[in-house]
């Protein structure tokens, strides 16, 4: 079962894309949703300032810092990512932490600057990506990163370990792809 963070955001959308992989998810909104058994985990795009706050103020943030950092596999989408990542240009608070990555939020502007694009993104070939006030990766801070994709001369999508990180939203998209790649780790 893959655990989606539904406090904010593109989470249903996820949970579409889970149903049509034929892949069990439950949303979690609170503590008692942790009770469950989680397979996977995945933080959706939307506000990240929005979705750490909340995380915190539920109690649910710590525990999914645990789960995270005792390996179980994570796909973070645009908010996702900047939850996941370590640093956040500016100096902003972070979330969770455990991405070695240094990320600029809303990196290509207001939701005019959102725009698509269509690239690889690690083998998977001519992957269809929504940027909407997308972030994207300034530093990767471990050699232990891979790059999966870079649009416009700007890193969009990293795996580490259990981690995939990526600026876009690919739940937007009809392509399942990229799930998959997450439901192999």
């Amino acid at each position: 079962m893959i655990g989606i963070l539904a406090l904010q955001g593109a989470f249903q959308e996820h949970a579409d894309a889970l149903k049509n992989l034929s892949a069990e998810y439950k949303l979690i909104r609170n503590k008692s949703d942790l009770e469950n058994k989680f397979d996977g985990l995945i933080l959706p795009g939307g506000e990240s300032t929005v979705q750490r706050k909340l995380a915190k103020e539920l109690g649910l943030l710590e525990h999914l810092r645990k789960m995270i950092k005792n390996d179980i596999p994570v796909l973070g989408t645009c908010a996702g990512l900047i939850l996941l990542s370590q640093e956040i240009a500016g100096g902003e608070e972070t979330a969770f932490g455990t991405l070695p990555v240094a990320v600029c939020r809303n990196a290509y502007g207001r939701q005019l600057g959102s725009f698509s694009a269509v690239g690889n993104v690690g083998n998977i070939s001519d992957f269809p990506m929504r940027f909407i006030r997308a972030p994207y990766i300034e530093k990767i801070l471990s050699d232990d990163v891979e790059i999966l994709n870079v649009t416009d001369n700007k890193i969009t999508a990293v795996k580490y370990k259990n981690q995939i990180g990526v600026s876009f939203h690919p739940e937007l998209t009809t392509d399942l792809r990229l799930h998959q790649m997450f439901l192999n780790l």
